[in-house]
């Protein structure tokens, strides 16, 4: 019998998952889908961090009845596993017969994922990618372990130089690495893809004029001249300028995809929906898209964004305005740096470095002389924060492609204008503030040494003088923040150290400085109120010249604030705490009508819908983290910051849209409502069903002397005693949004985008307010139901102009932060929504709220104020603590 010969293929690029995919001169061009790629598809990015794997395979499905012959896998994303996520993505995928008949592009940026998924990955697979970028040894050691795994290699046009953008280096670094891939490692010529790289055309820029036609050349000569090599690449790239116009953009896909595939290009990542048919193309825009894409003429360019503006999309995207591209090349690193343009930051950080006699003159020429600009324009008014927040994120992109250049040359003489070390002190962790000061002074060339929250003073003390910084800031939100930077300041002076201390945050005041820190340390101790006063400060600081003068001036003021307020002090007047009682607030009992709440006990909200709390969204204060001062809508409008705060808010909008649509924050409650009554010593019993004790809030009274007939509030005259009979009830609740919002910052700052990071933790910070303002709404009309026929709009909730209050430990009716522990045990807070509290009694993650439910329509806001020695010890005997524990939590409220 004759035996059946196998069927013979010239040599040529052979791949294939559970059917062969054979790339031969008879076969067309290669479709590579790229939907299952984090980077490429929002949905399959939220699937995958959901860890919903079924329904990305969904995904992966679609993409092979779609027409996909590869189909490509990357899983590169800052808030995920990447290389378990491909591992257990690519076995599911051998489970499914007709997503795995396909073989598998496995793409990656980390090499560590690359070979988790080659280990597993069934069939031929192509790996994306390697490159000469970190040198011919690494090059040589990845090639041979993809050669040992039997994978064809795309191959990056990249070397130690930079990213090839012209035909010369094109074809100079593909000749390269296809010599050492065949000669060196003995790679099959026929498994190398070259990805050539294609980049915009029609920008304005006239060296980006041959883009295209250099791309088309470039693959014509590598498949003349490296036998069996194939070609590819990201089609969408060259019509980046156009973006908006999806008419002009579709026909740029076909015009550049006719003449590549013509010159040889077998294979590519393209979306099907964004290509017109090459023969439909009309006449006249068909002339237009192929002089820009063949160089035929001078005036391509701006033929073509004639016709584009002619023939919008419906979109309605403005296309974007790049004439600024033509400007000299310090002109443009201005331009990028004062308007926060990062897109062509790099390209024009390599221009500057090639006619630099060294890397670091780029930042010290360049880049600080559109910084200085930056500082002018911010100093005088015509910037504002969020701007130049932006401008740091282009710098800090144009620094980290420079610095591989200047550790090369190992020049470490880079000078600044000096080092501050930013810390959030121990048992706090609220950073926006700081970080946006950090942002600030680093675009005005200073160092930072960023040690993050929750510092102990022994780090920050170490670290200041182990970096030998200038000047040490100190941050912090809540209470128990000012008593630490006290400590700080005295750990200071005992060491006889003498840095500089700036304070800031939102607890601290001249006041606090003057009068508690600044006479524990005898260096300099100054309260920065905003960011925008950070850069005078610390230049005057550091002023040779004129420091000596400056500190002087500062000291003398703070000697005299505190001689003046210390002197004010004495002046004030207070009852004892039984007169106080006495003249308590009172409610009239007997005629009022209390309402027992639905649903008794504790309630759990494990993943409460985010959509929801948008409407509940007070956006006043968010404008105010930003410097921005004004009220949300007028705020848009004002003469002064109207534009900037347009700007930043539709940049919320965006971020916010991104947060919703992909589910990136998870937001979580626990809430309790209990029976309760209040006693004469203004304690407040909270009670199960049974009467049986659950636990008890202690509460402040006002004790500042007030006029004749005027009551003396606590929180607990707004539950009925006791000594009534009846039965009153509390709730107590915790919020929070911040689950996700820690990673997603720390994603956005590693790609040196502190603009994000801000961004995220402000709108994280405006979530959870409105979902303590929401879940309010739904207690007094739900689970509690005292407000049932309730029907306000947003700006009547803003105003507070329902009944009832939510008053929070730590603020201004119940001071003592001491409380959250008794709402943490009362409802198992952390046990139930893993909302913990520091040793400071911080509340992480930090877009949290908590606090107390009352119903009485008597009840309301108020400030306990200052309270006297004999208080402070009633309040620690009540709560069975050492006199001088409770005034460490208290010390602002304490008379003096």
């Amino acid at each position: 019998m004759q035996q059946n010969k196998p069927k013979y293929h010239p040599i040529c690029l052979q791949l294939s998952g559970l059917e062969p995919l054979i790339a031969d001169e008879k076969s067309n061009f290669i479709n590579v889908g790229e939907r299952t790629n984090v980077a490429g598809s929002k949905k399959f990015l939220r699937l995958v961090k959901e860890e919903k794997f079924a329904e990305a395979l969904d995904i992966a499905r679609h993409q092979v009845d779609g027409g996909a012959q590869i189909l490509d896998v990357n899983m590169d994303d800052g808030l995920i596993d990447g290389k378990t996520a491909m591992v257990k993505f690519l076995n599911l995928i051998a489970s499914e017969p007709d997503i795995a008949r396909i073989p598998i592009m496995i793409d990656s940026s980390k090499w560590e994922i690359l070979e988790a998924g080659l280990q597993v990955v069934q069939g031929k697979s192509v790996v994306n990618s390697i490159s000469l970028k970190g040198g011919e040894e690494e090059f040589i050691r990845q090639a041979r372990l993809i050669k040992r795994y039997g994978a064809a290699v795309i191959v990056m046009a990249f070397d130690e130089v930079g990213q090839a953008d012209t035909y010369d280096r094109r074809i100079e670094i593909a000749e390269r690495s296809y010599r050492i891939l065949v000669d060196e490692v003995g790679f099959p010529a026929e498994d190398i893809i070259f990805d050539l790289n294609i980049f915009p055309v029609a920008t304005g820029m006239e060296e980006h004029r041959r883009n295209a036609i250099d791309f088309i050349e470039a693959t014509r000569w590598v498949r003349t001249h490296l036998p069996y090599a194939s070609v590819s690449g990201g089609v969408s790239n060259v019509s980046f300028s156009f973006r908006g116009n999806d008419t002009v953009r579709e026909a740029m896909h076909s015009v550049f995809l006719y003449h590549a595939i013509n010159a040889g290009m077998n294979m590519g990542i393209v979306n099907p929906t964004m290509l017109e048919v090459y023969d439909e193309i009309p006449k006249e825009l068909l002339e237009l898209v192929e002089d820009v894409m063949l160089d035929r003429r001078d005036d391509a360019t701006e033929r073509l964004l004639d016709y584009s503006d002619k023939h919008k999309s419906t979109k309605k995207e403005k296309t974007e305005d790049l004439s600024w591209r033509t400007l000299p090349l310090q002109e443009r690193i201005n331009y990028a740096l004062v308007k926060g343009v990062d897109r062509f930051i790099e390209e024009d950080m390599e221009a500057a470095r090639l006619v630099a006699k060294k890397p670091l003159e780029v930042i010290e020429i360049n880049l600080m002389t559109g910084m200085g600009i930056v500082g002018d324009l911010f100093e005088s008014g015509k910037m504002f924060l969020p701007q130049v927040v932006k401008s740091a994120r282009v710098m800090k992109k144009a620094v980290a492609y420079l610095q591989p250049f200047i550790e090369a040359e190992k020049d470490a003489t880079k000078k600044s204008n000096g080092k501050v070390l930013m810390a959030t002190v121990k048992g706090d962790v609220h950073d926006i503030g700081k970080n946006i000061v950090a942002v600030v002074l680093g675009c005005n060339n200073y160092d930072i040494v960023d040690l993050g929250v929750m510092v102990p003073a022994e780090k920050i003390i170490q670290t200041a003088i182990e970096e030998k910084v200038d000047v040490i800031g100190l941050s912090g939100l809540i209470t128990p923040s000012l008593d630490e930077m006290v400590y700080v300041a005295s750990e200071l002076d005992r060491l006889n150290l003498n840095f500089p201390l700036m304070i800031g945050g939102a607890t601290t005041s001249k006041a606090h400085t003057a009068v508690k820190i600044a006479p524990k340390y005898k260096n300099t101790v100054i309260h920065v109120t905003d960011a925008s006063r950070s850069v005078n400060v610390v230049s005057s600081l550091l002023n040779k010249e004129k420091s000596a003068e400056y500190c002087a001036e500062i000291k003398r003021d703070y000697d005299e604030f505190r001689e003046k307020f210390l002197g004010r002090k004495v002046a004030k007047e207070y009852v004892t705490i039984e007169e106080a009682r006495e003249q308590k607030f009172k409610i009239d009992w007997n005629n009022t009508e209390i309402i027992k709440p639905k649903k008794l006990g504790i309630t759990i909200i494990e993943n409460q819908d985010l959509n929801a709390l948008v409407p509940f969204i007070d956006w006043t204060p968010f404008f105010q983290s930003w410097d921005l001062h004004g009220k949300f809508p007028k705020i848009l409008e004002d003469e002064t910051v109207g534009e900037e705060a347009k700007n930043l808010y539709n940049d919320a909008q965006k971020m916010l849209k991104k947060i919703l649509d992909e589910k990136l924050l998870t937001a979580k409650a626990v809430f309790g409502l209990f029976p309760a009554n209040s006693d004469e010593q203004d304690d407040i019993s909270v009670m199960n069903e049974e009467g049986e004790e659950l636990a008890k809030f202690r509460t402040l009274r006002q004790q500042a002397k007030r006029s004749a007939g005027k009551s003396y509030f606590a929180i607990s005259d707004f539950i009925a005693p006791k000594s009534t009979g009846k039965t009153d009830y509390i709730g107590a609740f915790c919020v929070t949004t911040g689950f996700g919002t820690e990673e997603l910052a720390k994603a956005y700052e590693a790609q040196n985008d502190d603009y994000s990071s801000i961004m995220v933790k402000a709108i994280a910070d405006r979530l959870v307010e409105a979902f303590a303002e929401f879940l309010h709404k739904e207690i007094r009309t739900k689970y509690w139901g005292y407000a049932e026929d309730e029907a306000l709009e947003n700006n009547d909730l803003i105003a507070e102009k329902y009944q009832g209050i939510r008053p929070a430990p730590g603020y201004p009716a119940c001071p003592d932060h001491l409380e959250k522990l008794t709402i943490w045990d009362l409802l198992k807070v952390e046990e139930n929504i893993g909302v913990y509290l520091t040793e400071s009694l911080a509340m992480f993650p930090t877009a949290a709220v908590s606090g107390y439910y009352f119903a009485n329509p008597e009840a309301k806001y108020f400030g306990v104020g200052k309270i006297d020695e004999d208080q402070l010890q009633d309040y620690a005997t009540r709560k069975g603590v050492d006199i001088d524990y409770a005034r460490k939590w208290l010390m602002p409220n304490l008379a003096d």
